[in-house]
């Protein structure tokens, strides 16, 4: 299919891989401005700890309610749908943080945003896969995973120059989400209906295959599949979740190092890892893919058993974090977009990232409150236990989600089937 792609048909695939693709931009993008503007509201609106504790918390899971949701509806309804719709709520949410005038807003803002960010991103991803060439889904994917990236160190820019203005500086930060979000609604609004999603509800529609169900995803044929992808995902985003609420603190509480330094170091490592992103982009397409999948995570479960072996300091704890912001790449969540894609045939793609996106963000919660317990006990045992996760997450991505048959290629090359009969053919 690929080959038979004209200049102009390759660049609107390229067209829509980044605009529905920025759906990863805002979604982090609310969660590392989250991170920071809640400070400076704090500041203003008095609200207490438990307040911030209860407000980070509902972001995330929202966002795992959002992607539960919002992946079934972009099965039903279609990609485009669902994704303008949640980009109009996303607005609104921003708009609420921007405006807000007390922290009793914020908890709208904040449920309405994290709602948004999670429904929005499976119907993007299919949206991406489904337009790429055959054969060429894992660069077309993996742009949306750079796109994910770029945003942390805008974010943390911004956050530089509008830190010292209290409240103000939040509104100006939620104000970038605001207009980024308003430009994506303009350049989406013209985006067609995936092909492949269309083809399959006229087959749905004609009687050639079956009406979809869920019991289907959830059966014998592709539950395999789906425990596979959704424990890749919890269990590696663990050390990927840890890694970004514990970086500033185990660079200066830690390691000795200044705020500010700490935060130039950590953006050099995001950089750093914005590399890797690209690495995937250019070989997760061929033969490559999983040697270098292997060589990732060698690299991840080194990176952070590095600080425990040869002590905790500024140096130590900035090579963990470019060693894992890199290592990640070909190892890491790209990995899980791009399987999630391939493994699950259309009229249940989304709906299969949205369970795993929501399993993963309720196991990010749940270690979230053991891991500070372990640092406390030790920051030697903290690094160990984060080098087994991934060492974990390694051994089922290798023998477990790797080995999944990938129907989507079946799909392209023979048009609508149902989705038992892909699986088969596609082992």
């Amino acid at each position: 299919m690929s080959d038979s792609l004209n200049p102009v048909q390759r660049r609107r695939a390229w067209w829509t891989a980044g605009v529905a693709g920025m759906a990863s931009y805002m979604d982090a993008g609310a969660i590392v401005t989250t991170g920071t503007a809640l400070v400076l509201y704090r500041e203003e609106f008095g609200f207490a700890e438990f307040q911030y504790g209860q407000l980070s918390a509902l972001l995330t899971a929202m966002i795992a309610v959002g992607a539960l949701i919002g992946g079934p509806l972009a099965d039903r309804f279609g990609r485009r749908r669902v994704f303008t719709l949640t980009l109009f709520l996303y607005i609104l949410a921003a708009g609420i943080m921007v405006f807000a005038p007390d922290a009793g807003w914020l908890y709208v803002g904040i449920l309405l945003l994290g709602f948004s960010s999670g429904a929005d991103l499976p119907s993007a991803l299919a949206m991406i896969a489904e337009s790429a060439p055959d054969g060429e889904e894992g660069k077309f994917v993996t742009l949306s995973h750079a796109l994910w990236m770029i945003v942390i160190p805008i974010v943390n820019v911004i956050g530089i120059f509008v830190g010292d203005m209290g409240a103000d500086g939040a509104r100006l930060m939620y104000a970038h989400l605001l207009v980024v979000a308003v430009v994506v609604l303009i350049l989406r609004w013209r985006l067609p209906e995936s092909e492949m999603w269309q083809q399959k509800r006229e087959a749905v529609r004609t009687g050639s295959i079956d009406k979809a169900s869920l019991k289907v995803l959830f059966g014998p044929t592709y539950l395999w599949a789906l425990i596979g992808v959704s424990l890749f995902y919890g269990i590696q985003n663990i050390a990927a979740n840890s890694n970004g609420q514990y970086a500033i603190y185990l660079f200066t509480d830690v390691g000795g190092a200044t705020v500010s330094t700490a935060s130039l170091l950590n953006v050099i490592a995001v950089v750093i890892g914005l590399g890797g992103t690209f690495l995937v982009m250019r070989f997760s397409d061929t033969p490559l893919r999983m040697p270098l999948f292997l060589l990732g995570t060698v690299l991840a479960v080194a990176a952070w058993v590095l600080p425990g072996m040869l002590g905790v300091s500024t140096a130590t704890v900035f090579l963990m974090a470019a060693l894992f912001w890199f290592a990640q790449q070909p190892s890491g969540e790209p990995m899980f977009k791009i399987w999630s894609q391939e493994i699950f045939p259309t009229e249940y793609r989304s709906a299969a990232q949205g369970v795993a996106i929501a399993f993963t963000r309720a196991v990010a919660a749940g270690a979230a409150l053991v891991t500070p317990l372990i640092i406390e006990q030790s920051v030697t045992l903290f690094f160990y236990c984060i080098a087994g996760v991934l060492l974990t997450a390694g051994l089922i991505g290798w023998f477990w989600v790797s080995r999944m048959p990938q129907v989507i290629h079946q799909e392209k090359a023979g048009g609508p089937q149902s989705a038992t009969v892909l699986a088969e053919r596609a082992r």
